[in-house]
């Protein structure tokens, strides 16, 4: 996939914020200037519990912290992401509405009409992080690693099943690229949210999910799910012990889910330079970096600019995926 991997994200992420400040006089007080003392509104498309709501929430108490200005995080979830995007897009471009959003809903236009322009209509202040899911199974499905799942999975005709929170989630879009590299029929099982999904490949009504990281691990815990790969073409950091699924046979599968920060197309570019300055200070302090760490995502903090690239490269990523396999919306 296009690749949004660093090689010293925490050091680029202090470079960045010693920058802001030199440039801005100090990237806390520069981020005041042109912003009234309203509160600051996260607005989440999706439910709390997903990995933007945990990133929203570990991240507002620091920003609220060191400029002393109220920050709200607001779930607007709904039409798998596009209510919550639209609110933002239309919100007054002044720099008191952001959200954190996963890459996953650069699929909305692929599937459903918009009442906005979901590249043109939104400007990023950064990638936060990223994430890599892992093919999680059921513990009673045969096969003690990947290439004995595979090798099962393509005698059962279409018949083993998968589930996903919904049609277009990471979830989905990862195990149908799986599908496609790896020569392996299954069936899609949507649901409505994670925690049906996740409640059923626990009790093996389902056999195989992706799973965030974070989620997979606890999950494992207990030996009712087992980890075969993860997603990422290498290795993540975070988990080393975990193997990817490109080093067990599968070598054309890379698949990372990222989270950025949006604001309003319209705002000025002075105002998404502040936020930007704000999010590398905040994302390069070690309680956070150990909080998301945690969750399983690894800290990217990059420009604006790169994060424009880097999301329309995916847009044309995802348009490939979903007419190679002709994935359908809700």
């Amino acid at each position: 996939m296009t690749s949004i991997q660093q090689a010293d994200p925490v050091r680029r992420a202090l470079l960045g914020a010693l920058a802001g400040a030199t440039a801005l006089g100090s990237p806390l007080a520069a981020i005041a200037q042109g912003l009234s003392t309203r509160p600051i509104r996260m607005v989440l498309a999706q439910t709390p519990g997903t990995s933007p709501d945990l990133i929203a929430r570990t991240l507002a108490p620091r920003f609220q912290a060191l400029w002393g200005q109220a920050v709200v995080v607001e779930n607007r979830a709904g039409a798998a992401g596009a209510i919550g995007l639209e609110a933002l897009a239309h919100a007054p471009a002044d720099g008191h509405t952001i959200t954190i959003n996963p890459s996953s809903t650069l699929t909305l236009p692929l599937f459903f009409p918009l009442n906005f322009d979901l590249l043109n209509g939104l400007r990023p202040i950064t990638i936060v992080g990223d994430n890599i899911f892992v093919l999680t199974v059921h513990a009673d499905t045969p096969g003690k690693d990947l290439r004995d799942f595979l090798a099962w999975a393509k005698t059962q005709g279409g018949k083993v099943n998968y589930g996903s929170p919904g049609n277009g989630t990471h979830h989905h879009l990862f195990m149908e690229q799986f599908k496609l590299v790896a020569g392996v029929p299954m069936t899609h099982i949507p649901y409505k949210g994670s925690a049906q999904a996740f409640t059923d490949l626990l009790g093996g009504q389902i056999t195989a999910m992706f799973v965030p990281v974070g989620a997979a691990i606890n999950m494992a815990k207990d030996g009712r799910v087992r980890i075969l790969g993860g997603s990422s073409r290498e290795r993540s950091p975070l988990t080393p012990d975990i193997p990817s699924i490109a080093e067990q046979g599968v070598p054309g599968f890379d698949m990372n889910a990222w989270f950025s920060a949006l604001v309003p197309a319209a705002t000025p570019p002075e105002l998404v330079a502040r936020w930007n300055a704000l999010f590398r200070t905040v994302l390069s302090e070690a309680p956070v970096r150990d909080a998301l760490g945690k969750q399983g995502i690894r800290i990217i903090a990059n420009s604006p600019e790169e994060a424009d690239r880097v999301t329309r490269a995916e847009y044309q990523r995802f348009v490939q995926l979903v007419k190679a396999t002709n994935i359908k919306g809700d």
